[in-house]
């Protein structure tokens, strides 16, 4: 078992086996009707998506941030060196993945426009229509808004910050601070975001 369990691989292998084991049971329970499940495998996708990206969120803001300074100075390179690297690796392909599978699902469920108009698509009379699109268009601006955050100011920033690939060897230390403060400025920002984001997204499949 030890030997199993300490192969990543076999475990997240195993995992998914376990997962398909389940959707037989369901449809040997249930019947299987290809349109729902195709739903359900979306929102499936979107949800796992999102549970590693906020993870990884929570973990760079909770975790690896405020504990960074109270790492000896011959330590820390392991950490922006290795660490971080790989943790930002998934981090941002977590968030597109995430997005992507939100439209998609927003897409098959029709409300895409709606949702991302809040509810304004048919005009102001009578706003909001439809509530639940309201709820969740407001999760998927701010979902759609930490996204952005993620490729396109922290993922450059921490290339810079961290020296990533070796693509910026000759920023001055001051360079590579002023880089990493605009990182965890906008990764708080999307922390900051996260509690609201993720009351919208439930609130609109559990409240409506």
């Amino acid at each position: 078992m030890a030997a199993f369990l300490g192969n990543l691989r076999n475990v997240v292998i195993a995992s998914f086996v376990l997962a398909f084991l389940l959707v037989g049971v369901y449809c040997a329970t249930q019947g299987f009707d290809p349109q729902q499940f195709a739903l359900f495998l979306l929102r499936w996708l979107h949800v796992a998506s999102g549970i590693m990206w906020v993870g990884l969120l929570w973990y760079f803001n909770f975790v690896q941030i405020p504990t960074m300074p109270k790492i000896p100075a011959e330590l820390k390179p392991a950490v922006g060196g290795y660490i971080a690297p790989a943790a930002l690796f998934w981090f941002r392909w977590a968030a597109a993945a995430t997005v992507l599978f939100g439209w998609a699902l927003a897409a098959h469920n029709h409300y895409f426009i709606e949702a991302y108009s809040l509810d304004l698509s048919e005009g102001v009379t009578g706003w909001p229509m439809v509530p639940k699109y309201l709820a969740i268009g407001i999760g998927m601006w701010l979902g759609t808004i930490m996204a952005f955050n993620v490729w396109f100011v922290i993922w450059p920033n921490q290339q810079k910050a961290l020296n990533i690939a070796g693509k910026y060897p000759g920023l001055t230390p001051e360079e590579k601070a002023a880089a990493a403060k605009t990182a965890m400025l906008f990764s708080r920002a999307n922390t900051l975001l996260s509690m609201p984001m993720l009351f919208s997204m439930v609130a609109a499949s559990h409240l409506y």
